[in-house]
């Protein structure tokens, strides 16, 4: 087994190591072995008031505080390089990030490149030339619209220390907005399900231009895109704008890519391709 890869799966916004069970199960009948960890406030660490139970109590909700208040990037690296430390005891590594993990992801490989193998984005960030909220105001994002999900926000964040969501909306036009950007190519009940693993808080820190992909470092690690041809919420426009950029920074190691049909999230409900295109990187 010592030859085996590990994969470790980093979660993106508001979600949790749950999400990825299915994606795990498919790896695991291929005869692979996965680790999906928590970041710091999520998971089992999360909090949910009694005020976003039911009935909702949304005054109370706005003003709760919430244990990832104060969680910086530098959590999140620091929860990452423990357990690759740990996977790395058992053979090689490969890092897997979805959506907000991606620049997790980037700044683990950026100050620990000697623990990670290869490195899988899906559809997730990879900021190189820009920082996050650089890439926001570009004509690839164009077309998302965070203000669709004003709605569905509750408190002051900057009062909180932290984005909080209402994921429990019954509101029909925030489900609608919910749906389009993350899983239109899924069915209501699936949906609903999966909006049912988020958890409504998230840090505010998504880095500073110094998290950006750095070449000597994180452009030494042999690297995977995985594009999702249908994601609305990270569309291929972006998608493709980062490998490009990646590429052009560091051209002697380019991109692998892979393009999954979908939506944001079809690939861990429906993880069967995506199990079989990590499983063909196990030997790479």
């Amino acid at each position: 087994m010592q030859n085996q890869p590990t994969f470790v799966l980093v979660h993106g916004a508001f979600a949790n190591s749950f999400s990825f069970a299915p994606l795990q199960a498919e790896l695991a009948l291929l005869g692979h072995r996965s680790v999906a960890l928590d970041l710091p406030g999520h998971g089992f660490e999360a909090t949910f008031p009694a005020a976003y139970q039911a009935p909702q109590d949304l005054d109370a909700l706005a003003a709760a505080p919430g244990s990832i208040k104060g969680v910086m990037l530098a959590d999140n690296v620091a929860r990452v390089t423990e357990v690759l430390e740990r996977a790395k005891r058992n053979g090689p590594t490969v890092l897997v990030a979805h959506s907000r993990g991606g620049f997790t992801a980037t700044a683990v490989a950026n100050a620990r490149p000697e623990l990670i193998d290869r490195i899988v984005y899906v559809s997730a960030w990879c900021p190189v030339d820009l920082d996050v909220a650089g890439y926001y105001a570009e004509p690839e994002m164009a077309d998302v619209d965070p203000g669709g999900f004003a709605a569905a926000l509750v408190g002051n964040p900057a009062e909180l220390g932290l984005l909080r969501t209402n994921f429990r909306t019954a509101d029909p036009a925030t489900l609608d907005a919910f749906k389009q950007a993350f899983a239109a190519d899924l069915t209501d009940d699936e949906f609903r399900t999966f909006l049912n693993t988020f958890q409504p808080d998230e840090n505010l820190d998504a880095g500073t231009p110094d998290d950006r992909a750095q070449a000597a470092t994180w452009g030494r690690i042999p690297r995977t895109y995985v594009r999702l041809a249908a994601d609305a919420s990270l569309p291929p426009a972006v998608q493709d704008r980062m490998i490009r950029e990646a590429d052009a920074l560091t051209p002697d190691n380019p991109f692998d890519v892979r393009t999954l049909e979908g939506s944001h999230l079809r690939w861990l409900v429906h993880p069967g391709a995506a199990a079989e295109v990590l499983a063909s990187l196990a030997g790479n």
